[in-house]
């Protein structure tokens, strides 16, 4: 079967489908990938390319299972170290697991310098983990040797140390290097001159560099350019050249651009060349020489074991010094170097046999995304190597007793290598709460189950809360889960599941938001009980509440989040950092209500307004109907009311829709040809009626100009197979809110064909209607509005008719609302959106949407792919082991990476801003103050403590949104001699408020001045919690 016709399967794949796009879904799914190594790092690998969709991997492992590896391979049990298994007869099967589309098979024969290779030619990419670098030398010059090259990976972890290298040979051609979506930019003016100035309009940044190709498309006047491809000048963010336009017409007006993708081509040098001129990625700027150093480390690393036939022993200071002296005899051989870093060459010495699953988890993700680009050409390959180093977690341990990273012979001995066992005792006491159990948080709980965070012999504990059931989509990223646990909740799967992998684990799992009305649950209590909070949220507005409470609790927070291959990681720090909510990104962009209603110009809008058209019919209108006819006693009764003059909110649209509810099936679809008629014929006419085409506005530049497009009204044909789905998929919609059986044969071209050649057409005429034109205007609320003494008339008269009629039944004054679902196929939500965007996009002359980008948009999916997850988790767990261990703020690290390009930034994390007072007296958001009263506290008395405590008085009292005491507001100063519970009235358990207090500034003219919140306690028992 050709590439491009292969069924791609969309309840599996959708959020993948939009990260790597389905021509490289399509080659993924023809690719055959060889990984060697089953330790910590390669089964990592394993995992996220068997659920990205390859069509076959080989795993190879020679290995026998051992306690040790309980500690790294999170698929290795037990029972299968008693059992003396190799250890890639016991993972085969479990990865496959993963993906039933994918063919996992696996060999145990030896590789080594003298194996013939040549059985490597049937794999497009080979990955070889924890293999000795003279075999990787080997195998990767038969890779690069190959015609076409087989695409060789290379990646090696030892203690403290990663590293990752990438050969996609001679001529690796990248069909897309960002990934990114190029935009339609609207045009301001072209120059007629040489060389000709293109402007985006409203200063719009174009995002271009100088190079780059693109298209033009619209364009008025100079209508020569619209289709040609011509490369570009920047010469701001907002202005570029296009070359010679003096021949061309004057641009008159209109027209956008879009930049066109090119394909690039990448050069590789095989290992043997790139190792005394390494090329390497910098993921951390505070030290850009560090990559270097680990490569001269880790080379040192690779001489010592040729030499020894072994790792350095742990602990052993002999050791280390034969690997000291190795790296400056190593570096010395190298072109591109830098210092010696004796400091990381000993920590490398002491950690070597270890492991530390949370660097495997970030480097696996990038080095599996490296598999993906190596068998797809889609994203900008490495180039050539990455290091990441963990010596932050590290360096503090350093004057610990060699005997703390002595193995025990327990799951922890590699572990134990790299941060001693005082560390893992500590881990194994961690109180973690973890809201959110998807993607983010499967990754977390397998990490949290390798470092033997909370044990329940140790008293510690992992809480876990999910308010979401498994779905299919969620298999693809969120590893824990297995088709059978479809509809299941995600956080007692994934309990049990990491129980899997350490049985030692304590995971409470919960069902609950975490919100508000949930603080009963997650109390001051429930927070005091915690060590830290680990958020693996899609979604800000949780994130910032979870920070909030962090906050007031003063518990560290660590955050993470990812969209596509991007990913970022947020370390939040009692009295040292700044919280989550001390930054916060620029608000989304709204489309404006006239672009949406009448002057759509991309197809975002016409997307924007299919889905409000849904909500508005299929949802609000049947909610409100409901809510209307349950508030009152009888129809009957609301017609008496209306008729004395009583204004009823809501009537109106509740008698209209009774009036016109349909009562089978042959009428939805009336309904649905009347919609069609209204939507895209009768809007146009009406439009260019208010409008015609020379409509000029006051400076005398034409109406419709770019970027508002004239509609064009769309004459209905059923023979077009959109105008069909459109009917269709809006009757369906339609009999479900009305509760109306239909069948399968209701739907078909026939009956819907029969049905429709008796629907009347009532003529077209213009009204008078205005049409608004601000951008600036509000979407008005059609309930509040005004109705006319005719339209009242008219109501009286629908209702009256119904109740004549007997359409007043109970089951008639109940309707069915829908909620959008974009994941159920068969329900006709997406159908519906699809076909109403694309019907409007034709009319004003839009590109239209496919399913598959329209249910992106509309359904407003995050795209997402397990290797950007799991690099995330593992960054977010590396950081953990450092909060528990109380390191100080410099060893903190933030990141943000992007593994399409490929970048990885590694930041120290913003230190927390302390504000000046007055009087030498500092507050930050950490800080909360405190005052206990009692019964018959005032507010006078309340001030007189918190100036006799903080040395400050305040001068404005607020609680929530209550004003309690403002000087300037009348009778305020009257309050002062109220009582706390008066003026508050809390609740019988409520034993404390946060109070917004200021206070006066130096000179009178100035605002007042913010402070800390004070947290007024009713009584002194309020202190414990």
């Amino acid at each position: 079967m050709a590439a491009d016709t292969m069924e791609i399967d969309d309840s599996l794949y959708s959020r993948q489908r939009y990260v790597l796009g389905d021509r490289a879904m399509h080659q993924m799914a023809q690719s055959s990938v060889f990984l060697s190594g089953m330790g910590g790092l390669g089964v990592e690998i394993a995992k996220n390319i068997v659920l990205a969709g390859v069509k076959a991997v080989t795993l190879h492992d020679v290995k026998q299972c051992e306690t040790w590896d309980l500690g790294s391979n999170f698929f290795i049990r037990k029972e299968d170290v008693l059992s003396q298994r190799k250890r890639v007869e016991v993972v085969c099967p479990r990865v496959a697991e993963l993906n039933p589309y994918v063919h996992v098979d696996m060999s145990s024969s030896d590789l080594h310098d003298n194996t013939d290779l040549t059985f490597l030619s049937r794999y497009q990419c080979v990955i070889l983990a924890e293999a000795r670098l003279s075999l990787q030398k080997r195998v990767n010059e038969f890779c690069h040797s190959q015609q076409p090259p087989i695409r060789f990976i290379g990646c090696d972890s030892y203690g403290i140390c990663m590293r990752v290298f990438c050969d996609f040979g001679d001529e690796f051609e990248v069909s897309d290097a960002t990934g990114e979506e190029p935009k339609e930019i609207f045009i301001q003016n072209i120059t007629q001159d040489s060389p000709g100035v293109v402007t985006c309009m409203d200063n719009q940044p174009h995002g271009l560099q100088t190079g780059q190709s693109i298209v033009f498309k619209e364009v008025n006047g100079m209508e020569e350019l619209n289709g040609m491809e011509r490369p570009i000048t920047v010469l701001s963010p907002h202005s570029f050249a296009i070359g010679d336009t003096t021949q061309f017409n004057p641009y008159a007006h209109g027209g956008f651009f879009v930049l066109v993708k090119t394909p690039k081509t990448y050069r590789f040098e095989t290992m043997e060349m790139q190792l005394c001129d390494p090329q390497v990625l910098i993921p951390d700027l505070s030290k850009p020489e560090a990559p270097l150093q680990i490569h001269a480390a880790m080379l040192a690393l690779d001489a010592f074991q040729e030499q020894h036939s072994r790792l350095p022993n742990i602990g052993c200071l002999q050791d280390a010094d034969v690997l000291l002296k190795l790296a400056e005899e190593v570096n010395a051989t190298l072109k591109n170097k830098a210092p010696v870093n004796a400091e990381l060459v000993q920590c490398l010495s002491r950690t070597a046999r270890g492991t530390l699953p949370p660097l495997a988890a970030a480097v696996g993700g990038l080095a599996s995304q490296e598999a993906l680009k190596a068998i797809t050409g889609k994203f900008a390959p490495l180039q050539q190597w990455f290091y990441l180093d963990a010596t932050e977690v590290v360096r503090p341990l350093q004057s610990c007793p060699a005997e703390e990273f002595l193995p025990k012979g327990d799951r922890y001995d590699g572990l134990r290598a790299c941060i001693g066992e005082s560390m893992c005792l500590e881990l194994h006491k961690l109180r973690v709460f973890m809201v959110g159990c998807g993607a983010i948080g499967c990754e977390m709980l397998k990490n949290f189950a390798l470092l033997g965070v909370g044990l329940t012999k140790s008293s510690g504990e992992v809480c876990i809360t999910d308010p979401d059931l498994i779905e299919k989509s969620n298999l693809n990223r969120q590893f824990l889960f297995r088709p059978h646990h479809i509809q299941k909740s995600k956080s007692s799967t994934a309990a049990e599941a990491t129980r899997e992998i350490n049985p030692d684990l304590c995971v409470d799992s919960h069902l609950n938001k975490v919100c508000p009305a949930t603080e009963n649950v997650y109390s001051d209590t429930f927070y005091s009980r915690l060590n830290l909070v680990v958020t693996a949220l899609d979604n800000v507005e949780a994130r910032r509440y979870v920070d909030s409470r962090c906050v007031s609790n003063g518990k560290p927070l660590l955050d993470s989040g990812t969209m596509g291959t991007k990913g970022h990681t947020e370390v939040i720090l009692p009295n040292l950092t700044e919280s989550y909510n001390s930054h916060r990104d620029p608000p989304e962009e709204e489309i404006p209500f006239c672009t949406l209603k009448s002057f759509p110009s991309v197809i975002e809008h016409t997307i924007q307004w299919a889905r409000d058209k849904f909500e508005n019919a299929f949802a609000h209108k049947p909610s409100m109907f409901n809510l209307f006819w349950q508030n009152q006693s009888s129809p009957e009764l609301v017609l008496q009311r209306m008729q004395a003059g009583e204004s009823l909110e809501g009537s109106f649209q509740a008698i209209k829709l009774l009036s016109r509810r349909p009562s089978k099936w042959e009428q939805c679809i009336a309904v649905a040809r009347l919609k069609f008629e209204k939507y895209f014929k009768r809007k146009a006419l009406q439009l260019l009626y208010s409008f015609p085409l020379d409509t000029q506005l006051k400076d005398g530049s034409l109406f419709w100009q770019s970027p508002k497009r004239p509609p064009t009204p769309i004459d209905f044909d059923l023979k077009d197979s959109l105008h069909f789905d459109f009917i269709v998929s809006t009757a369906r919609l339609f009999a479900e809110i009305y509760n109306i059986p239909y069948s399968e044969k209701d739907i078909s071209r026939e009956a819907v064909t029969r049905i429709l050649s008796d629907v009347k057409i009532p003529e077209y005429r213009p009204s008078q209607k205005y049409v608004e034109t601000d951008e600036t205007a509000k979407r008005p609320d059609h309930t509040k509005m005004p109705q006319s003494s005719e339209e009242e008339r008219e109501a009286f008269s629908q209702l009256q008719q119904a109740i004549d009629a007997n359409c007043v039944t109970p089951g008639n004054l109940q309707m069915h609302p829908l909620q959008f679902e974009k994941d159920n196929d068969k329900n006709g939500h997406v159908d519906f959106v699809t076909s109403a965007s694309a019907l409007r996009a034709k009319m004003y002359g839009i590109e239209p949407a496919d399913r598959f980008k329209t249910k992106r948009i509309a359904g407003k999916i995050i795209p997402a792919i397990a290797t950007a997850t799991a690099a995330v988790a593992g960054l977010v767990a590396l950081e953990l082991i450092k909060v528990v261990g109380g390191y100080g703020f410099d060893m903190f690290k933030n990141c943000f990476f992007n593994l399409a390009i490929p970048v990885v930034v590694l930041t120290e994390p913003a230190p927390v801003k302390r504000t000046l007072i007055r009087d030498n007296i500092y507050f930050s958001i950490w800080d909360c103050w405190t005052i206990f009263g009692q019964e018959d506290f005032t507010l006078s008395d309340m001030i007189n403590a918190v100036r006799e405590k903080y040395g400050i008085e305040p001068t404005m009292v607020v609680h929530g949104v209550k004003m309690l005491y403002v000087p300037v507001m009348p009778g305020h100063s009257k309050r002062l001699k109220l009582t706390m519970q008066k003026l508050i009235k809390p609740s019988a358990d409520r034993r404390y408020v946060d109070l917004t207090v200021s206070f006066a500034p130096e000179a009178d003219d100035d605002e007042d001045l913010p402070g800390p919140p004070v947290r007024y306690y009713f009584s002194r028992q309020g202190e414990t919690p």
